[in-house]
C-alpha cells in the first residue's frame, strides 16, 4: 500500500460518512451519547460533518503536496494518547500517523472510545490493510515516538515520561474573538456558534472576547438568544447554575442572559457557561495583548477574519487538515521521524 492508496482510504471514509444511511447514524449518535453525556445528537453530527469535509480528495492533496510521504510503511511505531473533550478530537493525529507511514500505537480517551472505535473499524473495512497498523492499547510503553494532547498538569506527566522519545505534547488552548464595534445580528449568531458549539468544550471554541465598548454585549446576548437551547442540556446547566451562584455570593459583576454568564476578567479560559470579556483602546494595544498570551490561544476569530492571521466569526470548529493543533506541524514531525 502506497501513499496514494493511503490516501484513498482517508477519501472513501469520507465519502462513507457523508452517505451514512440514518439508521446506522442514529445509531453511532445514540452510543456515543449513551456513553458521554456531553456528546450530543447534534455534537456528533457536526464532528462527523466535519471530518467527512476534512477528507476531500481535494484538500488531502492539496495538504499532503507539501511534504515527502513515503511509498512504504516504516517500522517505527507512533504512540498516540487522544483527548475526548469533543467527539472524536483524536482523528486528526491517527490519520497523521497513518499517512506518514507509521504504525499508530493508540490510547482512547474513556470519553471518546465509541466514536473513535466506530472511525477505526470503518476505515480497516475500507482497506484491511490498516489493521495491522493501527494497535489500541491501555498502556503507550516503548514506542519510538509520541503524540500526546492533555492539560497543562498531564503535559508535565508526558514530558517526564516521554520527554526522551521524539515527541509532540500539547498542553491547555484556547480561542478568543476580536470585536470592532461594527459587528452585525448576524455576526454575533456566527460568534454564537463558535461559543456554545460542543458546549464550549474545545480548544477551538471562544472562550473570551476583546472589544472596544461594553455596551456591545447587550447587543451580543439578545443576538444570541437562538442559542438558549443549551441550557437544556443537564450538565451545562448545572454549571451554569454553579458559576451563577458563586457570581451572585462573591458580588462579581456580570451580565446573564438565562444561560450564558458574561463577566470582565484577564483570565483566558472561561468556565463552561461563561464568556470572559476585556476592553481595548486601539489596534496596538489589543496586540500587544494577543501576542502576550499568543502560546496559549489556538485561534482567533474576527468579522470576516479581519484581524491578522484570524478565522471569520463561525468557523471555528471548521478546521482544515492544516489546521494544526498548538501551531506544530504534525505531519512534518512524522515525516522527519523517517
Amino acid at each position: 500500500m502506497d501513499s496514494k492508496d493511503r490516501i484513498a482510504a482517508f477519501v472513501k471514509l469520507g465519502e462513507f460518512i457523508k452517505n451514512l444511511d440514518q439508521e446506522e447514524f442514529e445509531e453511532i449518535q445514540w452510543r456515543a451519547q449513551n456513553a458521554n453525556n456531553w456528546f450530543t445528537v447534534a455534537s456528533v453530527s457536526e464532528a462527523l460533518k466535519g471530518i467527512a469535509s476534512m477528507l476531500d480528495s481535494s484538500k488531502l492533496n492539496t495538504w499532503l503536496s507539501q511534504y515527502e510521504l513515503p511509498s512504504y510503511f516504516s517500522s517505527l511505531k507512533v504512540g498516540v494518547l487522544m483527548a475526548g473533550n469533543i467527539p472524536a478530537v483524536g482523528f486528526h493525529d491517527l490519520m497523521c500517523v497513518l499517512l506518514s507511514g507509521h504504525t499508530a500505537s493508540v490510547k482512547l480517551s474513556s470519553t471518546d472510545s465509541v466514536i473513535m472505535n466506530w472511525l477505526i473499524f470503518n476505515l480497516i473495512k475500507i482497506e484491511p490493510q490498516f489493521e495491522d497498523l493501527i494497535e489500541i492499547e491501555e498502556m503507550l510503553k516503548a514506542k519510538d515516538a509520541y503524540i500526546a494532547t492533555g492539560s497543562d498538569n498531564s503535559s508535565r506527566y508526558f514530558n517526564y515520561y516521554f520527554g526522551k522519545y521524539p515527541h509532540v505534547i500539547r498542553q491547555n488552548r484556547t480561542s478568543v474573538a476580536v470585536l470592532y464595534g461594527d459587528e452585525t445580528t448576524e455576526d454575533y449568531l456566527k460568534l454564537g456558534k463558535d461559543v456554545f458549539q460542543y458546549f464550549g468544550l474545545g480548544c477551538r471554541n471562544v472562550s473570551k472576547v476583546f472589544l472596544k465598548n461594553i455596551e456591545q454585549l447587550q447587543d451580543f446576548l439578545g443576538a444570541i438568544e437562538v442559542f438558549n437551547d443549551v441550557s437544556n442540556h443537564h450538565k451545562y446547566h448545572n454549571n451554569y447554575d454553579y458559576n451563577k451562584s458563586i457570581y451572585l455570593v462573591n458580588g462579581v459583576s456580570h451580565l446573564d442572559n438565562g444561560f450564558l454568564l458574561v463577566t470582565e476578567s484577564e483570565a483566558l479560559v472561561s468556565p463552561i457557561s461563561v464568556l470572559f470579556f476585556e476592553i481595548y483602546d486601539g489596534e496596538k494595544e489589543l496586540k500587544s495583548k494577543l501576542q502576550e498570551i499568543e502560546d496559549k490561544i489556538q485561534c482567533i476569530v474576527s468579522k470576516d477574519g479581519r484581524y491578522e492571521n484570524s478565522l471569520p466569526f463561525g468557523t471555528a470548529q471548521c478546521p482544515e487538515p492544516w489546521d494544526y493543533a498548538d501551531g506544530v506541524d504534525t505531519m512534518k514531525f512524522l515525516c522527519d521521524l523517517i
